[in-house]
């Protein structure tokens, strides 16, 4: 593990020149600036499915980065539909799933480039209860801490599941072995992680954290929410709109959303 970063900023960029200078960064380049994709993907993806409850779902929700490519497609070819957030949510949530797509073509539905000929939008209200969650990160901690890469979308995207009312579920991240460092900050609107899974082994966290329970509605500007289609619409519905974050009213192992990516 590394060091110690004084914040999230510091510990991203730490993790971005280390894959590039170790050699550990794969495609898209530059890994700065993204999640980024990295050696051994494919195995902690493999990895990731040996632990409950992403081996037993019916359903989960990934993030869209090249980086958890794998995840998607180990997802599909095990049965399990698989849920993306469209890149900086400008067209909602799809759906993609495995039993209506030839086994050829599971490769395409799991990339961004290729998904829509095999996906279907799907409207807030249609969006069923997910059993686990896969984020891409950054840095991430042994405490289930993660830095995104600073736009916010993976805990929007889980505040938005908990505005529509589903029960929190635990949050796995794949990761490269140098992206686990020793510490750094996180405000209360970050989510946490449950899982870290690397290349070469399983994390799995069991410290217990209050997560936010929904959007935190003042982070958001109108030009914000006019970018996101789904989220405005999240808030012209009649629980929509909260002018302050809620909070639950107990612990949970499992993340609840907002944050920066």
């Amino acid at each position: 593990m590394s060091a110690r970063f004084p914040d999230k900023a510091t510990a991203r960029q730490h993790v971005w020149d280390r894959l590039e200078r170790e050699g550990a960064a794969r495609p898209p380049f530059p890994a700065h600036g993204r999640i980024p994709n990295f050696d051994g993907a494919d195995t902690a993806a493999r990895r990731l499915f040996t632990l409950a409850p992403w081996r037993d779902a019916g359903r989960i929700k990934v993030n869209p980065d090249t980086a958890q490519f794998h995840v998607r497609l180990e997802a599909l070819r095990r049965g399990i539909e698989v849920y993306v957030a469209t890149p900086r949510l400008a067209a909602g949530f799809r759906r993609i799933d495995p039993a209506r797509i030839p086994a050829e073509r599971l490769a395409e539905a799991a990339d961004r480039r290729t998904w829509d000929a095999w996906s279907a939008e799907v409207d807030l209200g249609a969006l069923p209860q997910m059993d686990a969650i896969v984020c891409g990160s950054v840095a991430v901690g042994p405490d289930g801490r993660r830095a995104g890469k600073g736009a916010g979308y993976s805990d929007l995207e889980f505040a938005i599941l908990m505005e529509l009312g589903q029960r929190p579920v635990p949050v796995a991240t794949t990761v490269h072995d140098l992206q686990v460092v020793e510490a750094f900050p996180t405000e209360d609107i970050d989510q946490r992680l449950s899982a870290i899974v690397t290349p070469t082994r399983a994390m799995e966290v069991s410290a217990t954290a209050v997560q936010p329970a929904g959007i935190d509605w003042q982070r958001l500007t109108e030009a914000d929410i006019a970018a996101m289609p789904v989220v405005a619409a999240l808030r012209e519905r009649p629980s929509g709109g909260v002018p302050s974050r809620r909070r639950p009213d107990r612990p949970s192992t499992s993340p609840m959303p907002p944050g920066r990516r």
